[in-house]
């Protein structure tokens, strides 16, 4: 990993450029109150912003820490191989134009390969980015303006979007951020690269990371498992998606697992929580900075309405997030405090009767909370005409994290009912004021327990086109090699169908060869016996067909695909197989390589799962043959890993003995 700390906490700074941009930096550099040199370069102005300029980086007293190079992407490129070879810290590459404009310039993806040569070991960020912000140490290589103020600790935001880190740094939640990093094009240094030498910094409480594509998987594993290691949570707000879809057009899989499935499958991989909007993104940061990951999903929630009971009620049910009945001591404890008119239930309305009183209000909202309740919310929305009635509340929830310690969170049911003043407020006496209820479910739902990222390192896919689809019966004896159970089969021309049959015990299906979907094509026969073969193989009409024996004692089927995914890896894809695939949409997506549990935890989480353990008196499907049949087709992709594009087994027809692959598809891609 590329070292990052000189550039990031820099003692030093030189500005290059003299226009509106640069003397922003200097401006906002001084705001943030950097007590360290910032340094002017220019070849003709005297002064910039205020600051006595250099004429050029020889002129220097010494090789600066962190540089903002803010001229044309051609000047850029020079820069940087000058600053490189002083041995600076490392720079901001302001200029556009390079690799991100390749569709509109022929030579940009050149330009910015002789930007990274130029730079060398020295780090840049960028180019096309704005550069970070430190609200740490009041450090910072920015051209705009932004919402940041000093903190002593705080969280750390990485974007791929330096819009949307602008917008980040306005936010009026109560969020304390230490750093905010722009990665742009990521011509040099990854994404990931950034967030680890943030670990570094210890006053660094969470990472939330905005991203439009990984790529640098391996730096990706390295950074969960050391932010793993170190106790400070990752979280993501992952946008656009991959090629994957693209490059598997042949199979099931591909329409099944959708173009997302691999960044999605990459994140649960790596133990590393996914937000879907901004303001869900920045509550996920502000819990985890008080609190850290929660210890479960376990809610308590107090309201002085019934409506606002329902309402959390029924937005929790589509989240993991849960809701425990009172146990005996939190009723004793509600009943002294609320006297008998009241009905106790979690969430539980609390009338109005005890209101003003912030005492009495602390004591039946401490009585929700307890050490099997992970996180206790009181509805509370602050009026914003004059919410000097609503002081009691602020009160009586500081009150019972203070009596209490356990997690508490004060949420408006609509973000804009809970003043910046009040939030403020609260964190600062480690309440959590959460703006809206549907962002605070979604925040606790991401912070539940940490997870620990896979051990295994991922497979890495080659990178040839797809040039060869192997036949069913071809797939069948390369995956039978590897273990894959298959049904007793003989293929050949279909002139000889009722002579290859006699070796095979009906009933028997008779396919045609050399089509991708047979079933569409009316090329598949089920149920014959050896007297209707003939006959079925004219039907079919294709010059070679696949004869053979028919699994009968099926209790399900399901599918097992593996797809090429660039960015991302190998896609394993589990669900319901069979001709509905498409229409069922009941699959779940790993990437390889997996472990047995891995495959046991997938497997679960199907709507079929209960089938496969055996419903209504049905007997169970052997478990442990569909394991073995997912273990090895993967032994088959990871020994064909640089010159596999796709794999897919569909229908396995799972019964109570065994787990038995009726069709199979292997698509090949040329070498790397």
């Amino acid at each position: 990993m590329r070292g990052l700390e000189r550039l990031l906490r820099p003692r030093s700074i030189a500005v290059i450029g003299g226009g509106a941009w640069c003397a922003q930096v200097i401006a906002q550099s001084e705001k943030m109150g950097f007590d360290g040199a910032i340094w002017p370069v220019h070849p003709k102005a005297a002064l910039v912003a205020g600051h006595g300029a250099f004429p050029s980086l020889d002129d220097l007293p010494e090789a600066p820490d962190a540089v903002f190079i803010g001229v044309n992407r051609h000047t850029t490129v020079d820069v940087v191989a000058q600053l490189s070879q002083m041995g600076a810290g490392g720079a901001v590459c302001f200029a556009s134009g390079f690799a991100e404009a390749r569709a509109e310039d022929s030579g940009a993806h050149d330009l910015q390969d002789r930007l990274v040569a130029a730079a060398g070991d020295m780090p840049i960020l960028g180019p096309n980015c704005y550069g970070f912000i430190n609200a740490l140490d009041g450090a910072l290589l920015w051209p705009d303006q932004h919402g940041c103020m000093p903190v002593s600790k705080g969280v750390a935001i990485l974007t791929q979007s330096s819009n949307i880190a602008i917008n980040l740094t306005m936010q009026q939640r109560a969020l304390p951020v230490a750093y905010v990093v722009t990665c742009g094009n990521m011509g040099q240094t990854s994404q990931a690269e950034i967030a680890m030498a943030l670990l570094d910094d210890p006053r660094v409480t969470a990472i939330g990371l905005h991203i439009e594509g990984f790529g640098a998987l391996r730096h990706w594993e390295a950074l969960a498992a050391n932010a793993h290691a170190r106790g400070v949570p990752l979280i993501a707000l992952k946008v656009g998606a991959s090629d994957q879809a693209q490059q598997a057009t042949v199979s099931h899989t591909a329409s099944l697992a959708g173009s997302d499935a691999g960044a999605q499958a990459l994140l649960d991989r790596l133990g590393i929580a996914r937000l879907r909007a901004l303001p869900d993104f920045l509550e996920t940061l502000k819990l985890l900075h008080a609190y850290g990951p929660l210890g479960g999903t376990r809610l308590a929630s107090i309201s002085c309405s019934g409506g606002e009971a329902s309402l959390i009620a029924d937005m929790s049910l589509e989240t993991p997030l849960t809701f425990p009945s009172l146990d005996e001591v939190q009723s004793t404890r509600l009943r002294a405090a609320l006297g008998p008119m009241v009905a106790l239930s979690n969430p539980l309305d609390y009338n109005t009767y005890i209101w003003r009183d912030a005492k009495a209000m602390a004591q039946a909202w401490a009585g929700m909370t307890g050490d099997h309740i992970d996180m206790t919310l009181s509805i509370v929305d602050y009026p914003a005409t004059d919410a000097t009635d609503w002081t009691c509340a602020t009160d009586a929830a500081l009150n019972v994290r203070r009596e209490t310690g356990r997690p508490f969170g004060v949420v408006a049911t609509l973000p804009e009912l809970m003043p910046p003043d009040v939030a403020d407020q609260l964190m600062a006496g480690g309440v959590i004021p959460f703006f809206g209820l549907r962002e605070a479910l979604a925040a606790i739902a991401a912070a539940g327990p940490a997870r620990a990222p896979h051990d295994l390192p991922l497979c890495l896919p080659g990178t040839g086109a797809a040039r060869e689809t192997l036949g069913e019966d071809a797939a069948k004896a390369a995956l039978s090699a590897y273990g894959l159970a298959c049904p007793a089969r003989a293929s050949g021309p279909a002139t000889d169908a009722q002579a290859m049959s006699q070796a095979l015990t009906a009933p028997l299906a008779t396919k045609g060869l050399g089509l991708a979907h047979k079933t569409e094509a009316g090329a598949v026969v089920l149920g014959l016996d050896h007297a209707d073969i003939a006959e079925a193989a004219t039907r079919i009409g294709t010059p070679e067909i696949l004869i053979e024996e028919m699994v009968t004692d099926g209790i399900a089927e399901l599918l097992i695909g593996v797809t090429r995914d660039p960015a991302h890896g190998f896609v394993l894809t589990l669900g319901a197989g069979g001709v509905l695939t498409e229409l069922l949409r009941d699959s779940t997506s790993l990437l390889l390589p997996v472990a047995e549990g891995d495959i046991q935890s997938a497997l679960d989480t199907l709507a079929i799962a209960p089938v496969l353990r055996g419903y209504r008196g049905k007997p169970a499907a052997d478990r442990n043959a569909i394991i073995r049949a997912v273990l090895a087709i993967q032994a088959y992709v990871l020994a064909h890993q640089g010159t596999l594009s796709e794999v897919e087994v569909n229908p396995l027809i799972c019964t109570p003995t065994r787990a038995v692959a009726v069709d199979a598809l292997i698509r090949l891609a040329e070498e790397p």
